[in-house]
């Protein structure tokens, strides 16, 4: 699986391909933000620690959709993920494949890039005639333009690698890092609710600065 040229090695491979037709109505979560958004109460301390960990402000959701919360153990959660140079991986997984023939699945990536405002690289490696040929590809491709939610001004990318693969993600910078969002489009949540999600987790956003 490509992963940033930073380095971060997660044992995350790329989505699953596999979805059904089965859109759930809208969004909800198990534990919604205040009207007026904020990182919710249970999930603070850990973002905290995150934001101490890197040495840099991190970004809460706020807001995840159902079944997912935004806590760094328990069920659903999935792993993370930190390299040498501060940047970071956060991902939220829920998968049931109990239904014959379809998987359905929840999965939500967060990341960071402290001190840093390039789009980071991923490795493609293909074999051309026998040949392994690696060649160097932007981790978030194809814009599909850009949105504001408050002072954050997103830009939408829809091909994407790595634990992003089959993601719509929304990519922003803030005082000289990188930080991005994304959402896997399969069952149960359609390309347009999945596009509906990540509105609602932007204008939910908190920003979580490190302890003094």
């Amino acid at each position: 699986m490509g992963m940033v040229a930073s380095g971060l090695a997660l044992a995350l491979a790329g989505c699953s391909r596999s979805a059904s037709d089965s859109p759930l109505p809208a969004a909800s979560s198990s534990l919604p933000a205040s009207a007026s958004g904020g990182c919710p109460s249970a999930w603070r301390s850990d973002w905290r620690k995150l934001a101490n960990r890197v040495g840099a402000p991190v970004f809460c959701p706020g807001w995840l959709p159902k079944p997912l919360n935004g806590r760094f153990d328990g069920s659903p959660f999935d792993s993370h993920a930190f390299a040498k140079d501060r940047s970071y991986l956060i991902s939220y997984a829920w998968v049931d494949a109990s239904s014959p023939g379809s998987v359905n699945e929840v999965h939500v990536v967060l990341r960071g890039y402290p001190g840093r405002t390039r789009t980071p690289v991923c490795d493609d490696t293909l074999t051309v005639s026998g040949k392994t040929v690696h060649k160097s590809i932007p981790c978030f491709d194809d814009p599909k333009g850009t949105k504001r939610f408050g002072r954050n001004v997103v830009t939408m990318y829809t091909a994407n690698q790595g634990a992003d693969l089959w993601h719509v993600l929304y990519a922003w910078r803030y005082r000289g890092s990188l930080y991005s969002v994304s959402e896997h489009v399969i069952a149960p949540y359609t390309y347009d609710q999945v596009v509906a999600n990540l509105d609602r987790i932007m204008r939910r956003i908190a920003l979580v600065q490190p302890s003094a």
